[in-house]
């Protein structure tokens, strides 16, 4: 479908510090439409009809660029590079190099530094009404990073209301790469309330425990038995005040998942999450080896949202593609190299739905 001019364009969406001009980007198809800023390449909104046809936001933000340029800790609806997640003590080796990151998260490197993708003004390589490709070129060192790393991410509607976010990534030395998205969703509405009622499923027979500081053990945990078992679907606050010890560390669910699929398999069904009471269902498929499932737990009533109303805890949930957690200090885990030569590609769908609850 080709762009129009505002398509080409985009919406003005305010100036940041350094001058740069910031734009939005609305994509529409189907029954959906999703706003993506050249900032952080935030999704800031996904608007999604539940069962009744009445369409709602169902993704946490803030109303202005002033709330995501100030900090946007809890990294709302942002491309999250060069490395998605934790790396213990900010330091790995990658092609006999050590590198050393910011450590921004306790004694770790969380979500790529004090400066990950997050928090860079993305370039539209190319834009129709519903496509959207960003592209950023992190230079080498960048937030510690070695090589120079192009990457490129697309945002597209399939129609049958699906959002497709595809990343690809090159380098001209060894590095490790590790890329997602960071939204929260709320299935109810973006101002609805706590998604403790929501109920979730996670293909995934294991997942990997952490030490206090969040950083995987190194074990591979079996779900079974424990709170971790979103094999059947579950209430996401059903077990989240239990005294499990993982469920202590995280105040609440804040996890990787070791997702049912062989390495290197295609886009396969990863998780799936829906609401009761409006009847919206989001499902989740993935290249990627894992998933974070983060309950909103950190979410501390010191933001306020795009509907005007304070975030609290558990008002949205994220379901974080990725690889893990510190797998560059993890040689057991599947690998988060990129080398020259190499294309870092993965692929994610959110498909939305909605049905009325059966009586």
């Amino acid at each position: 479908m080709p762009p129009n001019d505002a398509q080409a364009a985009g919406a003005p969406y305010g100036t940041l510090a350094d001058g740069g001009a910031v734009r939005r980007y609305t994509l529409e198809a189907g029954r959906i439409a999703v706003g993506v800023l050249t900032y952080g390449g935030i999704i800031d909104r996904i608007d999604v009809p539940d069962a009744a046809g009445v369409r709602a936001n169902v993704v946490l933000g803030y109303a202005d660029l002033a709330g995501y340029a100030r900090a946007n800790k809890p990294y709302f609806g942002a491309l999250i590079g060069r490395y998605a997640n934790r790396i213990a003590g900010g330091r790995f080796e990658v092609g006999g190099r050590t590198c050393a990151v910011p450590v921004n998260d306790g004694p770790n490197s969380l979500h790529g530094g004090t400066r990950g993708f997050d928090k860079v003004l993305w370039t539209v390589a190319a834009a129709a009404a519903d496509r959207l490709h960003l592209r950023y070129v992190s230079p080498d060192g960048d937030q510690g990073y070695p090589g120079r790393l192009e990457t490129d991410v697309v945002y597209a509607l399939d129609g049958e209301d699906g959002l497709r976010i595809e990343y690809r990534a090159t380098t001209d030395a060894p590095t490790v790469v590790n890329l997602t998205n960071h939204s929260y969703f709320n299935l109810g509405g973006e101002s609805s309330g706590d998604v403790f009622g929501h109920v979730l499923e996670i293909d995934a027979s294991r997942y990997t425990p952490v030490d206090a500081s969040f950083i995987p053990t190194g074990e591979l945990a079996p779900v079974a038995g424990t709170p971790f078992d979103f094999r059947r679907p579950h209430p996401i606050g059903a077990r989240i005040r239990g005294a499990h010890p993982q469920l202590v560390i995280g105040r609440g669910y804040d996890h990787n998942w070791v997702l049912d699929r062989e390495a290197g398999a295609p886009l396969t069904h990863a998780a799936a999450a829906a609401d009761p009471v409006s009847g919206r269902r989001l499902d989740v498929f993935t290249t990627e080896p894992g998933i974070q499932f983060y309950s909103g737990n950190f979410l501390d009533a010191s933001e306020v949202g795009s509907g005007g109303t304070i975030y609290r805890q558990s008002a949205g949930f994220a379901l974080e593609t990725q690889h893990f957690p510190d797998a560059p200090n993890r040689a057991s885990f599947p690998t988060t190299s990129l080398f020259p030569g190499q294309i870092f590609h993965s692929q994610t769908v959110f498909r939305f739905s909605a049905r009325a609850a059966s009586s």
